[in-house]
Protein backbone atom coordinates (compact mmCIF):
# COMPACT_ATOMS: atom_id res chain seq x y z
CA UNK A 1 0.00 0.00 0.00
CA UNK A 2 1.28 3.41 -0.48
CA UNK A 3 -0.26 6.97 0.24
CA UNK A 4 -0.74 10.08 -2.40
CA UNK A 5 -1.61 13.04 -0.78
CA UNK A 6 -4.76 12.08 0.94
CA UNK A 7 -5.39 8.94 -0.62
CA UNK A 8 -4.61 5.19 -0.34
CA UNK A 9 -3.47 2.90 -3.18
CA UNK A 10 -2.40 -0.82 -3.81
CA UNK A 11 -0.59 -2.39 -6.77
CA UNK A 12 -2.98 -3.35 -9.52
CA UNK A 13 0.04 -3.83 -11.82
CA UNK A 14 3.38 -4.33 -11.25
CA UNK A 15 6.58 -2.58 -13.47
CA UNK A 16 7.27 -6.06 -14.54
CA UNK A 17 4.10 -6.82 -16.09
CA UNK A 18 4.19 -3.12 -17.63
CA UNK A 19 7.19 -3.43 -19.18
CA UNK A 20 6.48 -7.08 -20.44
CA UNK A 21 3.11 -5.47 -21.96
CA UNK A 22 4.72 -2.34 -23.02
CA UNK A 23 7.71 -4.32 -25.06
CA UNK A 24 4.67 -6.51 -27.09
CA UNK A 25 2.84 -3.83 -28.36
CA UNK A 26 5.79 -2.17 -29.54
CA UNK A 27 6.88 -5.49 -31.11
CA UNK A 28 3.32 -5.94 -32.76
CA UNK A 29 3.06 -2.08 -33.89
CA UNK A 30 6.87 -2.20 -34.96
CA UNK A 31 5.49 -5.45 -37.37
CA UNK A 32 2.55 -3.95 -38.38
CA UNK A 33 4.22 -0.65 -39.36
CA UNK A 34 7.34 -2.07 -41.02
CA UNK A 35 8.40 -0.28 -44.14
CA UNK A 36 5.34 3.01 -43.60
CA UNK A 37 6.73 6.27 -42.66
CA UNK A 38 5.73 7.01 -38.69
CA UNK A 39 5.61 9.16 -36.24
CA UNK A 40 4.50 8.33 -32.80
CA UNK A 41 2.58 11.32 -30.97
CA UNK A 42 2.94 11.18 -27.04
CA UNK A 43 -0.04 12.51 -24.89
CA UNK A 44 1.61 14.28 -22.11
CA UNK A 45 2.27 14.57 -19.16
CA UNK A 46 0.77 10.78 -18.35
CA UNK A 47 2.48 9.04 -21.41
CA UNK A 48 5.97 9.73 -20.60
CA UNK A 49 6.60 6.72 -18.88
CA UNK A 50 4.79 4.37 -21.40
CA UNK A 51 6.26 6.77 -24.43
CA UNK A 52 9.99 6.01 -22.97
CA UNK A 53 9.64 2.39 -22.48
CA UNK A 54 7.75 2.02 -25.74
CA UNK A 55 10.06 3.54 -27.91
CA UNK A 56 13.15 1.40 -26.60
CA UNK A 57 10.99 -1.69 -28.26
CA UNK A 58 10.52 -0.15 -31.34
CA UNK A 59 12.54 -1.57 -34.26
CA UNK A 60 11.23 0.54 -37.03
CA UNK A 61 12.77 4.03 -38.39
CA UNK A 62 10.31 6.44 -36.94
CA UNK A 63 9.62 9.96 -35.57
CA UNK A 64 8.31 10.85 -31.90
CA UNK A 65 6.54 14.06 -31.29
CA UNK A 66 4.24 15.28 -28.03
CA UNK A 67 1.56 16.52 -27.44
CA UNK A 68 -0.23 18.17 -24.01
CA UNK A 69 -3.75 18.37 -23.46
CA UNK A 70 -5.62 18.43 -19.94
CA UNK A 71 -9.14 16.91 -19.25
CA UNK A 72 -8.57 15.93 -15.23
CA UNK A 73 -9.48 17.96 -12.26
CA UNK A 74 -8.38 15.87 -9.05
CA UNK A 75 -9.87 12.40 -9.67
CA UNK A 76 -12.83 12.87 -12.17
CA UNK A 77 -12.39 14.21 -15.66
CA UNK A 78 -13.49 17.98 -15.95
CA UNK A 79 -15.27 16.58 -19.77
CA UNK A 80 -13.65 19.67 -21.29
CA UNK A 81 -10.16 19.28 -22.87
CA UNK A 82 -7.77 21.92 -23.68
CA UNK A 83 -5.22 22.00 -26.21
CA UNK A 84 -1.93 23.11 -24.06
CA UNK A 85 1.03 22.23 -26.68
CA UNK A 86 0.29 22.00 -29.87
CA UNK A 87 1.57 19.63 -32.81
CA UNK A 88 4.94 20.96 -34.12
CA UNK A 89 5.52 19.02 -37.25
CA UNK A 90 4.51 18.30 -40.00
CA UNK A 91 2.50 14.59 -40.15
CA UNK A 92 1.17 14.62 -43.60
CA UNK A 93 1.26 11.64 -45.63
CA UNK A 94 2.56 10.01 -42.31
CA UNK A 95 0.98 6.94 -40.55
CA UNK A 96 0.32 8.67 -36.80
CA UNK A 97 0.06 6.20 -33.49
CA UNK A 98 -0.88 8.35 -30.63
CA UNK A 99 0.88 7.22 -27.42
CA UNK A 100 -1.78 7.48 -24.44
CA UNK A 101 -1.25 6.64 -21.07
CA UNK A 102 -4.64 6.26 -20.46
CA UNK A 103 -8.01 5.93 -22.68
CA UNK A 104 -11.40 6.58 -20.15
CA UNK A 105 -14.36 8.37 -21.42
CA UNK A 106 -12.68 9.02 -24.60
CA UNK A 107 -13.05 12.91 -24.96
CA UNK A 108 -9.36 13.65 -24.74
CA UNK A 109 -8.66 11.81 -27.77
CA UNK A 110 -11.19 12.40 -29.96
CA UNK A 111 -9.98 15.98 -29.40
CA UNK A 112 -6.78 15.26 -30.30
CA UNK A 113 -7.69 12.76 -33.01
CA UNK A 114 -9.55 15.53 -34.94
CA UNK A 115 -7.23 18.53 -34.15
CA UNK A 116 -4.06 16.14 -36.36
CA UNK A 117 -6.83 15.13 -39.32
CA UNK A 118 -6.73 18.60 -40.44
CA UNK A 119 -2.63 18.23 -40.75
CA UNK A 120 -4.00 15.43 -43.67
CA UNK A 121 -2.04 12.32 -42.40
CA UNK A 122 -2.03 9.00 -44.17
CA UNK A 123 -3.73 7.03 -40.94
CA UNK A 124 -4.44 7.85 -37.81
CA UNK A 125 -4.12 4.84 -34.88
CA UNK A 126 -4.28 4.56 -31.10
CA UNK A 127 -1.89 2.65 -28.89
CA UNK A 128 -2.58 3.19 -25.09
CA UNK A 129 -1.46 1.38 -22.02
CA UNK A 130 -4.69 1.50 -19.83
CA UNK A 131 -8.41 1.41 -21.23
CA UNK A 132 -11.79 1.55 -19.42
CA UNK A 133 -14.57 0.04 -21.69
CA UNK A 134 -17.07 0.90 -19.00
CA UNK A 135 -16.10 4.45 -19.05
CA UNK A 136 -15.55 5.28 -22.89
CA UNK A 137 -18.13 7.34 -24.39
CA UNK A 138 -15.89 8.72 -27.33
CA UNK A 139 -16.49 7.92 -31.12
CA UNK A 140 -12.19 6.47 -31.67
CA UNK A 141 -11.69 3.57 -30.27
CA UNK A 142 -8.12 2.61 -29.18
CA UNK A 143 -6.59 0.52 -31.59
CA UNK A 144 -3.85 -0.72 -29.31
CA UNK A 145 -4.25 -1.63 -25.91
CA UNK A 146 -1.99 -3.01 -22.86
CA UNK A 147 -4.44 -3.56 -20.15
CA UNK A 148 -8.55 -3.13 -20.24
CA UNK A 149 -9.18 -2.22 -16.43
CA UNK A 150 -12.16 -1.77 -14.46
CA UNK A 151 -13.53 1.82 -14.26
CA UNK A 152 -11.41 2.51 -10.75
CA UNK A 153 -9.01 4.99 -10.24
CA UNK A 154 -5.73 4.73 -10.59
CA UNK A 155 -1.85 6.41 -10.46
CA UNK A 156 1.48 5.76 -11.00
CA UNK A 157 3.84 5.07 -13.96
CA UNK A 158 3.11 8.65 -15.34
CA UNK A 159 -0.81 8.47 -14.09
CA UNK A 160 -1.26 11.11 -11.44
CA UNK A 161 -3.49 12.01 -8.86
CA UNK A 162 -3.54 16.06 -8.75
CA UNK A 163 0.24 15.92 -10.01
CA UNK A 164 1.29 13.46 -7.73
CA UNK A 165 2.39 9.64 -7.89
CA UNK A 166 3.67 9.93 -11.75
CA UNK A 167 7.28 8.90 -10.57
CA UNK A 168 5.91 5.59 -9.31
CA UNK A 169 7.10 2.52 -11.26
CA UNK A 170 3.85 0.03 -10.93
CA UNK A 171 0.14 1.37 -11.18
CA UNK A 172 -2.37 1.31 -8.13
CA UNK A 173 -5.75 1.57 -7.74
CA UNK A 174 -7.34 3.48 -5.47
CA UNK A 175 -8.92 1.70 -1.94
CA UNK A 176 -11.95 2.42 -1.37
CA UNK A 177 -13.14 2.37 2.06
Amino acid sequence: MIQVLDKSFEVFLSRDEILTEVASLAKKISSEFEGKDVIFIAVLNGSFMFASDFMKNVSIPCEISFVKMSSYMGMQSSGKVDELIGLGVDISGKSVIFLEDIVDTGVTIDKIVSLVDSHSPESTHICTLLYKPDAFEGINKPDYIGFSIPNKFVVGYGLDYNEKGRNLDAIYQLIEN
